[in-house]
């Protein structure tokens, strides 16, 4: 049978490029991976995004998936005499900003190349008479400036096999090219055979890691840190760094060199102009370095790109963008503020990474704040977030590791582990003496009680009470070896069922307040496609919603629970044509949300993130990153903002939102608002009426009094496409908005201008 979301979607693919002004984006630039300059700018590269800065105006400008730029990962990047930058990766893609900023993807050296998938690297680039010279693992490669089409590829190993090539340069008119286990190859650049290995010859058969052409001179550097200047074949010392180096870098008045720990600066005489060691309070390791205008630009592993001068190297400016520490988004979470964004991961099984590593926090005011890996009480793979709603100070944070942390005002952490209430399992071989507190699911009830699921041990389930005592439950009588059950995420419902995903278990349900009774929703007896539940959800008309590693279920009613023993689930049956076919069928179901007008988000590993209608008869939406901006299909968490409708997407590759319309029902109509208003001839979208109540009448007008539009609210916001009933476009002038609540005791009534 052909998978659920095949066959629905690519008519709901409605996100154009043109839409993006829906999609945000909220990456890191702090992992820098490489640097090039033109005339104006220095760009720099992460592994997922590309910015420059213009040296004389010190603007910054990025390129993200928001705006076309979707890498594999970048491994290179190059400005090329016509204003081109170009983007190479890890898996071959190149991909061009134009001079007018839009994007082009080239996928020849992935497409046309004879190399296996896993040998097509772009290391360099390196560009000299209208070509471009691309150093990848396999060989290399010439682009035409022109056009930007292959022109020949080049295999230049001995017997001509594929070789990695990680630099060229060309010197007094032949080509110079550093691979990583043959040595330096040179051939002449007039040479119309250098596809032929064997017009390649050897110049030196030591191993080296990169080559510059300087001050008339040619310059490389071996894999033990030592650079030498080429007097002819003879190779004279002239640097050593103290570690083995990355690569040589040069504007043509200082050449740089960069290893980990130290980067060197030589004038064109070859006299040492400075030595960098440290960038004070950043303890950091370099990537790359480049000069331009007296300006060193320095590349880090974790801190992003500093900026200071050639000469004195006592000031250090980070001017990379504002974000989040870096781009894998774990666990997303918007509380009454800010939103908080860990960065820790598990695998399948709830393995931790073990990773110390801070909180990102973001306001919408004041942008970006983190809570450094120093501040966070040592504790590692953080995960779920969530925030007090009795006192919105506090702020907890689960790890998989090392227990719970309760942040006051996003500092002062104090971490709850086994020393104080929390248990912790002695991990077996090769972990002996291995003490891990694995704390996941977490969710405050009505009452201001935090529950949350403690790993391995057998009182799974705690709660921190609102008068800041603690209590446990013991599973041993309802779970079959409790002490070897992970767990999910939980949710709770109106009745303060707590249901609780399981990876092996099943959905275990608990209610305290009747007589802590335990409810068990496995294959076996509940119908669930496996055991492995990786979420769960209760939606807004108290339906279950349940995620597993291979399907999807749901429970229609979360009474149920009350009244009866067992409870057994069904899945959705979508009609396709002549076809049934079951919603996400066989599908690892990663995350699940519920949005103001209870649809719901659901993200399936490696396919993208669907929207689909509150009954699920109906896809909405599919994101992909082919048809939108995510800038991966890997979606590890949703998370949706109920008063504004923004959705968030967190994915292993950065965090992305989009402006979503089903937002949470107002309590009355005094904030209702509509945007954009007036309409301007070149806005393609829709129309929304946000602080809206739920399920009010909602009728749009001309102004003569002509019916255009009608509708009932579901949720807090109702969106028109200035259509009359869907028809046709209506025509310029005031358009009247009649709200009212199903009751008729809550009225208002707003205006439209539309300008065609």
């Amino acid at each position: 049978m052909k998978k659920i979301f095949f066959y629905i979607f690519f008519c709901f693919s409605i996100l154009s490029f043109s839409q993006q002004k829906l999609w945000k984006g909220y990456f890191s630039y702090n992992e820098i991976t490489d640097i090039c300059i033109s005339d104006q700018k220095v760009y720099s590269s992460t592994k997922n995004s590309v910015f420059n800065k213009d040296v004389s105006s010190n603007i910054l400008t990025t390129f993200t998936s928001v705006n076309d730029v979707k890498p594999d990962e970048i491994t290179a990047i190059f400005h090329t005499s016509n204003n081109y930058t170009l983007i190479g990766n890890k898996n071959g893609l190149i991909i061009l900003i134009k001079p007018d900023g839009t994007t082009l993807n080239k996928v020849d050296i992935i497409t046309d190349v004879p190399v296996p998938a896993n040998s097509k690297k772009i290391n360099d680039f390196y560009e000299h008479n209208g070509k471009v010279y691309v150093s990848t693992q396999y060989g290399i490669s010439v682009i035409k400036l022109s056009n930007f089409e292959i022109e020949s590829s080049f295999y230049i190993g001995n017997s001509g096999e594929f070789i990695d090539v990680l630099q060229t340069t060309i010197f007094n008119n032949e080509i110079f090219a550093v691979t990583r286990t043959q040595g330096i190859k040179k051939a002449s650049i007039t040479n119309p055979f250098l596809y032929d290995f064997s017009q390649w010859s050897v110049f030196n058969s030591l191993n080296w890691l990169s080559i510059v052409t300087f001050s008339n001179q040619l310059v490389a550097m071996n894999t033990n840190g030592i650079t030498y200047k080429f007097s002819g074949n003879i190779a004279v010392t002239f640097s050593q760094m103290v570690t083995n180096g990355l690569k040589l870098r040069t504007d043509s008045v200082y050449l740089t060199i960069t290893n980990q720990s130290q980067i060197l600066l030589y004038s064109q005489n070859f006299t040492l102009v400075n030595s960098i060691n440290s960038i004070p309070n950043f303890l950091d390791t370099f990537t790359c370095a480049i000069t331009k205008n007296n300006m060193l630009y320095i590349g880090t592993k974790k801190s992003g790109l500093f900026e200071t001068t050639i000469t004195n190297s006592s000031a250090f400016t980070n001017i990379s963008p504002n974000g989040p520490i870096e781009d894998l988004a774990f666990k997303v979470t918007k509380t009454k503020n800010d939103l908080w964004l860990t960065h820790g991961s598990y695998d399948r099984t709830y393995t931790p990474d073990y990773k110390l590593q801070g909180i990102s926090i973001f306001n919408t005011n004041t942008g970006w704040t983190k809570i450094p890996n120093t501040g966070v009480a040592g504790a590692v793979t953080l995960a779920a977030i969530a925030e007090n709603p009795r006192n919105t100070s506090e702020v907890f944070v689960a790890s998989g590791h090392s227990g719970l942390l309760k942040f006051t005002n996003k500092t002062n952490p104090i971490l709850f582990n086994q020393t104080n209430f929390l248990e912790s399992v002695l991990l077996p071989p090769p972990n002996q003496n291995f003490v891990s507190v694995r704390i996941n699911g977490m969710k405050y009830d009505k009452d201001g009680n935090l529950w949350l699921t403690n790993a391995l041990v057998n009182n799974g389930i705690k709660v921190l009470k609102s008068n800041n005592t603690w209590q446990s439950y013991n599973l041993s009588a309802v779970i079959q070896n409790p002490t070897t059950l992970h767990y999910g995420n939980i949710d709770i419902d109106k009745n303060d069922t707590k249901w609780t995903a399981t990876y092996g278990g099943g959905v275990l349900a608990f209610n305290e307040k009747y007589n802590n009774k335990f409810i068990i929703i496995n294959e076996e007896n509940g119908n669930l496609p496996n055991n492995d539940v990786r979420c769960v959800a209760v939606d807004n008309k108290n339906q279950l919603w349940i995620g597993t590693f291979k399907g999807l279920r749901i429970l229609n009613s979360v009474d149920r629970f009350i009244s009866e023993s067992s409870l057994t689930t069904t899945n959705i049956v979508i009609q396709d044509g002549d076809l049934a076919q079951e919603l996400f069928y066989q599908q690892v179901i990663q995350d699940i949300k519920v949005d103001g007008a209870n649809n719901k988000w659901v993200a399936i590993a490696d396919a993208g993130v669907f929207q689909v209608s509150a009954n699920g008869q109906k896809t909405l939406r599919r994101f992909t990153k082919d048809n939108s901006p995510l800038p991966s299909n890997n979606v590890l968490d949703i998370e949706i903002d109920e008063v504004s409708g923004e959705v968030f997407f967190a994915t292993d590759k950065g965090l992305v939102s989009f402006l979503g319309s089903a937002t949470k029902g107002d309590d009355d109509l005094e904030n209702v608002y509509i945007y954009p208003n007036p309409v301007r001839p070149e806005y393609s979208g829709t129309v929304k009426i946000s602080g809206l109540m739920d399920k009010v009448n909602l009728k749009i007008t001309d102004i003569e009094g002509n019916l255009v539009f009608e509708t009932t609210s579901s949720g807090g916001t109702v969106e028109w496409d200035t259509t009359a009933f869907g028809k046709y476009k209506v025509a310029s002038g005031v358009y009247m908005v009649f709200v009212s609540s199903s009751d008729a005791a809550e009225t208002t009534v707003k205006k439209i201008m539309v300008i065609r």
